[in-house]
């Protein structure tokens, strides 16, 4: 998620396109919620990890 959400916010930069930053950014940032979670033993969901 968090790789996808940096591709996503790099292709809005470069083309143009806002909803794609936008999208971008917010992946970026729950998928760095989720690994912080992850990393310090909460589970989320029902998981004990991310992955």
């Amino acid at each position: 998620m968090i790789i996808l959400g940096a591709i996503l916010l790099i292709l809005g930069l470069v083309i143009g396109v806002p909803v794609l930053y936008t999208i971008g950014i917010i992946l970026l940032i729950v998928g760095l919620v989720l690994m912080l979670m992850g990393r310090a033993g909460r589970g989320f969901g029902g998981r004990a990890h991310y992955w």
